[in-house]
C-alpha cells in the first residue's frame, strides 16, 4: 500500500485540511499518514475559533518517523501559516523526498485577490522557496499571481476578454521555470463569464453564463478544464480538489485525468451544498461522493 505524509492542520469544523485529505486519500487505497500544523475547534473562516498551534512539534514528529525508518511514496502540503512552518516542511523534505517522492504543495496564502491573516512578505519567500520543490503545485489566482510576481488586478481585469487564459498562462510559465524539478502547475479555481448559444422551440441566442476552471501547465501540454460555477465558495472545496489530484498521481493516472476526476467529484456535492444553502464555512457534503473515487481497475 503506498503511503502518503499529509502536512496539513486540523479542523473539528469546515470540511477542511485534514478532515478533507484524510478520507479522500484512505478511498482511493492509499495509507494516509497526518503530520497535524495545528489543531482548531473549527476552520478559520468562522468568527471565532481556538487554535493549538503545532509548529514546535511538527519536528518531533519528523524525528520519530524518521526513527522509525518509514517511507513515503507522496507527500502533500497544505496551509502553513508562519514561516517557521514551511520551514518546518522544507526540513521534512530532506529527510523523506527521495527520487520517486511526489511532493505536492498547495500554497494557501490568499484568494479572489486577498491575503490570508498570516500573510507577509517572510511567508512568501519561503512559500517561493517551498513550492520549487514540489513537482505539482495547485494554486489560484491569487496565489499565481503572488508566487509570479503579476498584477492580480490586472489579469483579473480581463477576465472576461480572449487572452485571459493566455496572460494566466504566462504567470504560471514564469513560476514553472524557476522550479528546482520537473514542475505541473494547475491553477484552480478561474472564475469566467462566458457567452453560449441558446435555443428554446423557435427562439435562439446567445446568454451568459459562468464557468469555473482549472489550467494544467506542464512540460508537455497546456490544458484548460471547466464546469458550472454555482457563485458559491465552500471551505476545503480547494483541499478536497488537491487531495483528489495527489492520490490519482499516485495510483499512476496523467495530470489531466487527475484533475478531471477531482471535478467529476467536487461539482454534484458543490451543487447539493448549493441547492440546499448550506453556511459556506461549513463546506460541502463530500462524504456520499467518496464512491466515485474507488479505484475500480
Amino acid at each position: 500500500m503506498k503511503r502518503i505524509a499529509l502536512i496539513h492542520d486540523l479542523s473539528g469544523f469546515g470540511k477542511c485540511s485534514l478532515t478533507a485529505a484524510i478520507p479522500v486519500i484512505s478511498v482511493m487505497g492509499m495509507q494516509a499518514c497526518p503530520l497535524p500544523t495545528a489543531i482548531l475547534s473549527s476552520q478559520t473562516g468562522f468568527d471565532q475559533f481556538y487554535c493549538d498551534d503545532y509548529t514546535d512539534r511538527m519536528n518531533r514528529i519528523t524525528e520519530h518517523w524518521k526513527k522509525l525508518e518509514v517511507d513515503f511514496d507522496g507527500i502533500y502540503s497544505g496551509y502553513l501559516g508562519s514561516p517557521k512552518q514551511i520551514e518546518n516542511v522544507c526540513w521534512f523534505l530532506e529527510n523523506f523526498k527521495k527520487e520517486g517522492t511526489i511532493f505536492l504543495a498547495d500554497p494557501v496564502m490568499g484568494d479572489d485577490g486577498r491575503c490570508i491573516k498570516a500573510f507577509s512578505e517572510e511567508l512568501l519567500e519561503t512559500m517561493k522557496m517551498l513550492t520549487r520543490k514540489a513537482e505539482v503545485i495547485t494554486p489560484n489566482l491569487t496565489e499565481l499571481c503572488l508566487l509570479s510576481g503579476k498584477d492580480y488586478r490586472e489579469i483579473s481585469e480581463h477576465q472576461n476578454e480572449n487572452d485571459f487564459l493566455d496572460r494566466v498562462r504566462e504567470a504560471g510559465e514564469e513560476v514553472r521555470r524557476k522550479a528546482e524539478v520537473n514542475q505541473t502547475i494547475v491553477v484552480t479555481g478561474i472564475i469566467r463569464k462566458v457567452q453560449q448559444d441558446w435555443k428554446e422551440g423557435w427562439k435562439e441566442g446567445w446568454k451568459e453564463d459562468w464557468k469555473i476552471g482549472n489550467l494544467i501547465l506542464s512540460e508537455s501540454e497546456h490544458v484548460y478544464l471547466e464546469s458550472p460555477y454555482t457563485k458559491r465558495s465552500y471551505s476545503g472545496t480547494g483541499d478536497l480538489f488537491a487531495s483528489v489530484v495527489m492520490g490519482a498521481l499516485m495510483q499512476g493516472k496523467s495530470i489531466f485525468d487527475a484533475v478531471k476526476l477531482a471535478m467529476e467529484f467536487l461539482q454534484p456535492a458543490i451543487e447539493e451544498a448549493t441547492a440546499d444553502k448550506i453556511e459556506c464555512n461549513h463546506g460541502v457534503p463530500f462524504e456520499k461522493y467518496l464512491f466515485k473515487l474507488i479505484d475500480k481497475q
